[in-house]
Protein backbone atom coordinates (compact mmCIF):
# COMPACT_ATOMS: atom_id res chain seq x y z
CA UNK A 1 0.00 0.00 0.00
CA UNK A 2 1.71 3.63 -0.89
CA UNK A 3 0.40 5.50 2.15
CA UNK A 4 0.81 9.22 0.81
CA UNK A 5 -2.92 8.36 -0.77
CA UNK A 6 -3.53 9.15 2.82
CA UNK A 7 -2.43 12.70 2.43
CA UNK A 8 -4.81 12.95 -0.63
CA UNK A 9 -7.67 13.16 1.71
CA UNK A 10 -8.88 16.83 2.66
CA UNK A 11 -8.32 16.81 6.39
CA UNK A 12 -7.70 20.47 7.56
CA UNK A 13 -5.33 21.24 10.58
CA UNK A 14 -5.97 22.63 13.70
CA UNK A 15 -4.30 23.43 17.22
CA UNK A 16 -5.88 22.23 19.84
CA UNK A 17 -5.64 22.76 23.13
CA UNK A 18 -7.20 21.85 26.75
CA UNK A 19 -6.41 23.12 30.06
CA UNK A 20 -6.08 21.18 33.80
CA UNK A 21 -6.54 22.96 36.87
CA UNK A 22 -3.78 26.12 36.09
CA UNK A 23 -1.78 24.07 33.27
CA UNK A 24 -2.43 24.81 29.13
CA UNK A 25 -1.30 23.01 26.45
CA UNK A 26 -1.93 22.28 23.18
CA UNK A 27 -1.09 20.47 20.11
CA UNK A 28 -1.45 19.73 16.22
CA UNK A 29 -4.28 17.68 14.85
CA UNK A 30 -5.64 17.01 11.24
CA UNK A 31 -8.71 15.42 12.49
CA UNK A 32 -11.68 17.57 13.37
CA UNK A 33 -15.17 17.07 11.60
CA UNK A 34 -18.82 18.13 11.65
CA UNK A 35 -20.67 14.70 12.75
CA UNK A 36 -23.83 16.12 13.35
CA UNK A 37 -25.51 19.44 13.07
CA UNK A 38 -28.65 18.69 15.28
CA UNK A 39 -26.77 18.65 17.89
CA UNK A 40 -24.21 20.42 16.27
CA UNK A 41 -21.68 17.47 16.79
CA UNK A 42 -17.55 17.24 16.24
CA UNK A 43 -15.54 14.44 16.07
CA UNK A 44 -11.43 14.51 17.23
CA UNK A 45 -9.21 12.15 17.03
CA UNK A 46 -5.92 12.42 19.41
CA UNK A 47 -2.87 10.44 19.54
CA UNK A 48 -2.64 8.84 23.20
CA UNK A 49 0.75 9.67 22.77
CA UNK A 50 0.06 13.61 23.18
CA UNK A 51 -0.15 15.07 26.45
CA UNK A 52 -3.43 17.04 25.27
CA UNK A 53 -5.28 13.76 24.87
CA UNK A 54 -4.76 13.23 28.73
CA UNK A 55 -6.02 16.92 29.54
CA UNK A 56 -9.19 15.78 27.52
CA UNK A 57 -9.56 12.68 28.66
CA UNK A 58 -9.51 14.14 32.16
CA UNK A 59 -11.62 17.03 32.15
CA UNK A 60 -13.64 16.61 28.96
CA UNK A 61 -13.68 19.96 27.16
CA UNK A 62 -11.48 21.11 24.47
CA UNK A 63 -10.89 24.22 22.12
CA UNK A 64 -9.64 23.67 18.00
CA UNK A 65 -8.04 26.85 16.47
CA UNK A 66 -8.75 26.79 12.72
CA UNK A 67 -5.34 27.49 10.98
CA UNK A 68 -5.47 29.64 8.00
CA UNK A 69 -3.42 29.48 4.66
CA UNK A 70 -1.35 32.31 6.46
CA UNK A 71 0.18 29.50 9.18
CA UNK A 72 3.40 29.67 9.73
CA UNK A 73 5.76 26.37 10.02
CA UNK A 74 7.37 27.80 13.01
CA UNK A 75 3.31 27.12 14.40
CA UNK A 76 3.42 23.79 13.56
CA UNK A 77 6.70 23.38 15.00
CA UNK A 78 6.07 24.62 17.93
CA UNK A 79 2.94 22.66 18.56
CA UNK A 80 3.60 19.59 16.66
CA UNK A 81 7.28 18.85 17.39
CA UNK A 82 7.91 19.04 21.11
CA UNK A 83 5.71 17.57 24.10
CA UNK A 84 3.87 19.99 26.86
CA UNK A 85 5.46 17.30 29.18
CA UNK A 86 8.43 18.74 28.78
CA UNK A 87 8.03 22.30 27.67
CA UNK A 88 5.21 25.19 28.77
CA UNK A 89 4.03 25.59 25.23
CA UNK A 90 2.53 28.55 26.02
CA UNK A 91 5.61 30.53 27.65
CA UNK A 92 5.55 33.24 25.05
CA UNK A 93 2.26 32.43 23.05
CA UNK A 94 0.01 35.38 22.70
CA UNK A 95 -3.73 33.83 23.75
CA UNK A 96 -7.44 34.75 23.86
CA UNK A 97 -9.45 32.21 26.14
CA UNK A 98 -12.84 31.11 25.63
CA UNK A 99 -15.74 31.40 27.46
CA UNK A 100 -14.96 27.66 29.09
CA UNK A 101 -11.50 28.63 29.77
CA UNK A 102 -9.24 27.39 27.44
CA UNK A 103 -7.11 28.71 25.36
CA UNK A 104 -7.80 29.69 21.65
CA UNK A 105 -4.84 30.88 19.22
CA UNK A 106 -6.73 34.10 17.80
CA UNK A 107 -4.45 36.36 15.67
CA UNK A 108 -4.31 36.38 11.47
CA UNK A 109 -2.71 32.52 11.37
CA UNK A 110 -5.98 31.33 12.55
CA UNK A 111 -9.81 32.04 10.89
CA UNK A 112 -11.63 30.74 13.74
CA UNK A 113 -12.32 28.65 16.87
CA UNK A 114 -14.95 25.56 17.95
CA UNK A 115 -15.19 24.57 21.61
CA UNK A 116 -16.01 21.30 22.06
CA UNK A 117 -17.59 19.15 25.74
CA UNK A 118 -16.87 15.66 24.98
CA UNK A 119 -19.83 13.40 25.11
CA UNK A 120 -18.41 10.11 24.15
CA UNK A 121 -14.65 8.79 24.06
CA UNK A 122 -13.70 5.41 21.49
CA UNK A 123 -10.53 3.92 21.86
CA UNK A 124 -8.96 3.31 18.40
CA UNK A 125 -5.73 1.80 19.48
CA UNK A 126 -3.33 4.06 18.80
CA UNK A 127 -5.97 7.44 18.68
CA UNK A 128 -8.88 7.84 20.90
CA UNK A 129 -11.83 8.94 19.39
CA UNK A 130 -13.62 11.89 21.10
CA UNK A 131 -17.15 13.12 20.02
CA UNK A 132 -18.48 16.58 21.83
CA UNK A 133 -21.17 18.44 21.24
CA UNK A 134 -20.03 22.38 20.14
CA UNK A 135 -20.74 24.72 22.80
CA UNK A 136 -19.24 27.90 21.12
CA UNK A 137 -17.23 28.86 18.52
CA UNK A 138 -16.15 32.16 16.07
CA UNK A 139 -15.25 33.32 12.33
CA UNK A 140 -12.35 35.78 12.52
CA UNK A 141 -11.14 35.93 8.85
CA UNK A 142 -12.21 34.61 5.74
CA UNK A 143 -8.39 33.48 4.98
CA UNK A 144 -9.13 29.71 3.92
CA UNK A 145 -8.28 26.58 6.11
CA UNK A 146 -5.24 24.97 5.64
CA UNK A 147 -5.55 21.74 4.58
CA UNK A 148 -3.29 18.64 4.80
CA UNK A 149 -2.03 19.28 1.05
CA UNK A 150 -1.43 23.12 1.08
CA UNK A 151 0.43 22.23 4.38
CA UNK A 152 2.69 19.80 2.43
CA UNK A 153 2.55 22.16 -1.19
CA UNK A 154 2.91 25.46 0.72
CA UNK A 155 3.89 25.58 4.20
CA UNK A 156 6.59 22.75 4.92
CA UNK A 157 9.72 23.03 3.61
CA UNK A 158 10.98 21.39 1.05
CA UNK A 159 14.18 19.12 1.68
CA UNK A 160 17.29 20.89 0.37
CA UNK A 161 19.45 18.68 -1.83
CA UNK A 162 23.05 18.23 -0.36
CA UNK A 163 25.48 20.29 -1.73
CA UNK A 164 28.11 18.33 -3.64
CA UNK A 165 31.53 17.22 -2.95
CA UNK A 166 34.05 18.67 -4.88
CA UNK A 167 36.21 16.01 -5.36
CA UNK A 168 37.81 13.14 -7.01
CA UNK A 169 37.25 9.32 -6.53
CA UNK A 170 39.61 6.36 -7.19
CA UNK A 171 38.34 4.30 -9.63
CA UNK A 172 40.04 1.34 -8.04
CA UNK A 173 39.93 1.29 -4.40
CA UNK A 174 37.35 4.02 -3.46
CA UNK A 175 39.81 6.82 -1.73
CA UNK A 176 38.33 10.13 -2.06
CA UNK A 177 40.63 12.90 -2.51
CA UNK A 178 39.00 16.24 -1.49
CA UNK A 179 39.49 19.13 -3.84
CA UNK A 180 38.98 20.81 -7.18
CA UNK A 181 41.88 19.90 -8.84
CA UNK A 182 43.55 16.97 -8.40
CA UNK A 183 47.54 17.09 -8.86
CA UNK A 184 48.93 15.31 -11.78
CA UNK A 185 51.72 13.91 -9.78
CA UNK A 186 49.06 12.59 -7.27
CA UNK A 187 49.76 8.61 -5.92
CA UNK A 188 46.10 7.11 -4.10
CA UNK A 189 47.68 6.46 -0.36
CA UNK A 190 45.52 3.39 -0.36
CA UNK A 191 45.99 1.88 -3.84
CA UNK A 192 49.32 3.63 -4.89
CA UNK A 193 47.28 4.16 -7.97
CA UNK A 194 48.18 7.38 -9.98
CA UNK A 195 46.01 10.38 -10.99
CA UNK A 196 45.01 8.79 -13.85
CA UNK A 197 42.64 6.20 -12.04
CA UNK A 198 40.93 9.05 -10.72
CA UNK A 199 37.79 10.53 -11.59
CA UNK A 200 35.38 13.97 -9.97
CA UNK A 201 32.75 13.24 -8.20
Amino acid sequence: MNLDVMKKLTYGLFVLTARDGQKDNGCIINTAVQVASEPNTISISVNKANYTHDMILKTGKFNVSILSEEAKFDTFKHFGFQSGRDVDKFAEVEISRADNGIAIIHNEQTNGYLSGKVIQSIDLGSHTLFIATVEDGEVWSDTPSTTYAYYFANIKPKPQPKPKQKGWICTICGYIYEGEVLPDDFICPVCKHPASDFQPL
